[in-house]
């Protein structure tokens, strides 16, 4: 397991920003250089199947081993999704966001094929330290992909990609230019940006705590079994947090505003 909180996320962000050309350039457009001011990161999420191997929980553990601490749970009914939320006592750590597929929702067919893929893994490469960021571990065909686009875009992208991180988070509340998050939505769409109006370009709120927005992933080249094609990889995402009426802040995840965020990975078809 890693031994340092740091040292993971510098590897995550480095495997994230490769097939995410433009989280470094909107990193670049936020941060504001000229005092040295580094952008603060709200969360980083993760996807995986809720198969023996590679459980959440399994995935959870890197976590936990570097002393963060499960906090909320939430039920996706729709995307058929559990996901756990965990936090670290030291605040200025990253939250991390990790969700599952319930595999045993989908067809027969879909199953199927998602079960051959985690057939291909080895028993304890989920307990590697570079697990995290390693990438997909077995073959996958481009009509396997379809298949699964089909019915789950979220088990479609994880087909593709593998584990690593699905999206980092700008904290709204830490930047210098502005704390509003209309404001930043307005300086990406300046910048030629294309942000997820799922639900509205802004998901959530101050009656809930926490405000949102994500642009919509960029396309990479995934090599399939026979051939490469440029789908979509992952996406950046903006939270503000608010102060609850006991004057903190709220730490947790609206489910209602995560579920549209999932979307900002769609195949515009």
């Amino acid at each position: 397991m890693h031994s340092n909180v740091d040292t993971l996320f510098e590897n995550l962000w480095e495997d994230y920003v490769d097939i995410t050309p433009s989280a470094y350039k909107i990193h670049e457009l936020l941060a504001d250089s000229e005092n040295g001011d580094e952008i603060v990161n709200d969360h980083v999420a993760f996807r995986t199947f809720n198969l023996p191997k590679t459980s959440l929980d399994k995935l959870a553990a890197h976590f936990l081993a570097l002393g963060y601490e499960e906090k909320g749970d939430y039920d996706f009914e729709a995307k058929k999704l559990d996901a756990k939320h965990f936090e670290h006592p030291d605040e200025t750590k990253p939250k991390v966001f990790i969700s599952e597929l319930r595999v045993q929702d989908l067809s027969e067919k879909a199953q199927k094929i998602i079960h051959h893929l985690v057939e291909q893994m080895d028993d304890d490469a989920v307990e590697a330290d570079n697990f995290l960021y390693s990438g997909k571990h077995w073959t996958v065909s481009k009509a396997e992909y379809d298949m699964l686009l089909e019915e789950s875009e979220y088990a479609a992208w994880l087909a593709a990609w593998g584990f690593r991180a699905n999206h980092f988070t700008v904290s709204v509340n830490f930047l210098k230019k502005t704390q509003e998050l209309s404001d930043v939505n307005q300086m990406l769409k300046d910048a030629g940006f294309t942000l997820n109006d799922s639900g509205g370009e802004i998901k959530g709120g101050e009656s809930v705590y926490l405000a949102q927005s994500s642009t919509m992933a960029d396309h990479a080249y995934v090599k399939f079994e026979a051939e490469s094609k440029m789908i979509p990889s992952c996406f950046y995402e903006f939270a503000q947090r608010y102060k609850m009426p006991d004057g903190n802040y709220y730490t947790g995840f609206v489910a209602a505003s995560a579920d549209k965020i999932f979307e900002s990975t769609n195949a515009k078809q």
